[in-house]
């Protein structure tokens, strides 16, 4: 079996520490994580490259960068309860789930989920709870969260994921058309939510019922 040791840590050292990550916590969570499990096995070799993979169903997993940069938006600690909508291969998921207390993640596609759940106990992440659902609805029996980690590209947040982030809570979305979208964060103040835009990513469409629709 390949060791991939060395190609993580270069993509930690080269891809995200040089680009200006700088939490410990998050470094080494991504130190851990083997991302060549997280993609078809024969993209295993360019699974530490500086992009996007497909991972099937018309889905990707993110470039590590992205899935650094959004991570460290979120400013997890330790006794968070997360929101992931779109838990895709279960990458972004895993990372989550070593830096949170709880991590519920919803992906549409059954396939996807089902081997996402499979990564989760071969890592013996057992902190983490995927279910296929309509992310855009959010998880009301578990709500309110800490943080909501939306990982695909949404024509704006989603009402009901605002209304399940709890006061003091954040959430992290990219906003935009179907192919090109910003970061942005929304903050639950008690006064309202205070929304800030950031860097220009792309994503998958969010699709759901208030996300875009399937074409």
């Amino acid at each position: 079996m390949k060791d991939y040791t060395l190609r993580r840590e270069a993509m930690v050292r080269d891809q995200i520490a040089a680009r200006g990550i700088r939490d410990p916590r998050l470094l080494e969570a991504m130190r851990q994580i083997p991302r060549h499990e997280f993609v078809p096995e024969h993209l295993a070799i360019q699974s530490y490259g500086d992009h996007a993979l497909p991972i099937g169903g018309g889905q990707t997993i993110s470039q590590p960068y992205v899935v650094a940069r959004m991570t460290e938006l979120l400013a997890l600690e330790p006794g968070h309860k997360v929101l992931e909508i779109g838990t895709g291969s279960g990458y972004q998921t895993a990372i989550l789930a070593l830096l949170a207390r709880w991590v519920f993640s919803l992906e549409r596609v059954p396939e996807l989920a089902k081997t996402a759940i499979e990564r989760m106990r071969k890592l013996g992440l057992q902190n983490v709870k995927i279910q296929v659902f309509d992310g855009t609805v959010g998880w009301s029996d578990m709500a309110p969260f800490d943080r909501i980690l939306v990982t695909a590209g949404a024509p704006r947040a989603p009402q009901p994921l605002l209304d399940q982030l709890s006061v003091g809570g954040r959430m992290v979305i990219p906003e935009g058309d179907r192919g090109s979208q910003r970061l942005v964060t929304y903050d639950k103040t008690e006064e309202g939510l205070v929304r800030q835009e950031g860097e220009p990513v792309a994503f998958v469409p969010l699709l759901g019922r208030h996300g875009w629709e399937e074409r």
